[in-house]
């Protein structure tokens, strides 16, 4: 039986709105797929080395996928697109041989090792992207903005106006060095003493920038009235 027969693979990237597990469980010859992959994943040399190879091969055409399409806004070029592919699926593949264990088998296999890909790539994308000061956000990041600020979109009848408010007042009302420090630690999730290095600054200089920058951003949100004031006592 060859591997292919084994391990039937997507010929095409999955979309991203499949990047979770369906609540619903998987197909009958889904769950027998996942049994092959998990089986030979977790088996002896013999097994675990092809099933890790074509697993290579889907995550590298999804992480070239992904980096091609978010490489302009990060200035990387021809060969660096490709090397952070590799990395990037090559470290996919080792976070998924590391949790094999946690997989539960509510969608297809390749759905579940989709999203670690995708969050490889991503990761890599933004520590270039933090490092270059002028660069912009895309809409998909944006709209994660709110959230990462503390704002809980249900409780706002119009979400999309709130996301267009904070984009608003971080673009209008932060000096550019509290833009990149907001847009890094808040949004990119770079460690703050990651960032006080690279700013030749303290990590206590950092946090004190993040809470001054929450502050008016929060107070820029009230006046324009996208958020309540907070309580007085």
């Amino acid at each position: 039986m060859t591997i292919e027969r084994s391990y039937p693979v997507p010929a095409v990237v999955e979309d991203k709105a499949m990047s979770g597990c369906s609540a619903t469980g998987a197909s009958s010859e889904a769950v027998r797929t996942n049994r092959r992959w998990i089986q030979d994943l977790s088996g002896a040399p013999s097994d675990r080395e092809p099933a890790c190879r074509l697993l290579f091969e889907f995550l590298l055409r999804i992480a070239r996928a992904e980096s091609r399409r978010r490489a302009a806004r990060v200035g990387l070029l021809g060969p660096e697109i490709d090397d952070l592919a590799h990395q990037a699926a090559a470290d996919a593949l080792l976070t998924i041989i590391e949790k094999i264990g946690s997989f539960r088998g509510e969608c297809k296999f390749t759905t579940w090792a989709y999203k670690f890909v995708i969050f490889d790539v991503r990761a890599k994308m933004n520590r270039h992207l933090w490092r270059r000061p002028g660069s912009a956000l895309d809409d998909d990041e944006w709209d994660r903005l709110p959230d990462r600020f503390g704002i809980d979109p249900e409780a706002e009848a119009e979400s999309r106006d709130l996301v267009n408010a904070v984009r608003h007042a971080v673009e209008e009302s932060l000096t550019p060095r509290q833009r990149r420090v907001f847009v890094a630690i808040v949004l990119n999730q770079v460690p703050t003493d990651a960032m006080a290095d690279r700013l030749g600054s303290t990590q206590n200089a950092i946090y004190k920038m993040i809470f001054d920058t929450r502050r008016k951003l929060r107070g820029v949100l009230v006046e324009s009235g996208h958020l309540p004031p907070r309580p007085t006592a």
